[in-house]
């Protein structure tokens, strides 16, 4: 009995190829859940920031202060491919012990000094102090430590820096309201790796923030304030004022999420 062989399309032959290469499943996949890589791991294209501090290293986007380029104000390398409102940003995170860093969303960038952001911030230190609250650079400060669940009063002062100034006192904003507990700060530290890559999520929807580390809620918040909270802005990651350090991201991915 004779058997016909049948010789592959150049449309299957393709297909097959594809399959064989390292991740692009993966990257297939990512896109059907609505997820858009926006770092290539190999150049900065789509970011700015100074380059005296920003580079690709193995992958990873890389933000290192060494000793003869201390900074005298914390600096932004800034994703410039839109002003994300409700979305979920997720990636790996790793830095030094003495390392001091967040990402910012939802921010504006201030004409002076170069490659500043205000706006809501991921906390991410080497010490984990601060790993996981929300902290608003440049504005209102803390608005949730590790842990809590708050609600941002409305403001009722006028739209002016004195009066959000006079609305921080130790560090933190007056307006801050704890509705809630997440665990305590010191045993979710402990579910942190220290000098070691960590994940982390942002779940950024209307008036609601969440902070995850490791799939863990980190810090929960409703922000009230319509004057001084914002619904879009610029995404970017840190350097902060401070030693020699090194902070590294990767994998940094990102999903649009309908307006609740």
């Amino acid at each position: 009995m004779h058997i016909k062989t049948l010789n592959p399309s150049p449309l299957w032959a393709l297909v097959l190829l594809l399959l064989t290469i390292p991740g692009f499943s993966q990257k297939r996949s990512s896109r059907k859940d609505g997820f858009v890589q926006i770092f290539d791991g190999k150049t900065l294209k789509g970011w700015d920031g100074d380059p005296t501090y920003w580079r690709v290293e193995n992958g990873a986007l890389v933000g290192e202060i060494t000793p003869t380029t201390l900074l005298k104000t914390n600096s932004f390398i800034i994703w410039r491919g839109g002003e994300p409102a409700d979305f979920e940003f997720k990636g790996e995170f790793n830095i030094t012990a003495n390392g001091n860093s967040g990402i910012n969303y939802r921010s504006d960038q201030l004409p002076d000094p170069p490659f500043a952001l205000r706006g809501y911030q991921a906390d991410i230190d080497g010490q984990n102090r601060y790993t996981g609250q929300n902290y608003e650079e440049r504005r209102r400060t803390t608005l949730a430590y590790r842990g809590q669940k708050t609600t941002i009063a409305p403001f009722t002062g006028a739209d002016t820096p004195e009066a959000v100034r006079a609305g921080v006192k130790n560090n933190a904003w007056t307006g801050l309201n704890v509705t809630g507990s997440l665990g305590s700060s010191d045993s979710l530290k402990t579910l942190i790796k220290p000098e070691n890559w960590n994940t982390f999520r942002l779940v950024i929807k209307g008036n609601h923030l969440q902070h995850y580390i490791n799939d863990l809620l980190m810090s929960d918040v409703t922000d009230d304030d319509t004057v001084n909270g914002r619904r879009k802005g610029l995404l970017g990651v840190q350097v902060h004022v401070g030693p020699p350090m090194k902070v590294q991201y990767r994998n940094l991915m990102l999903k649009t999420l309908p307006h609740p």
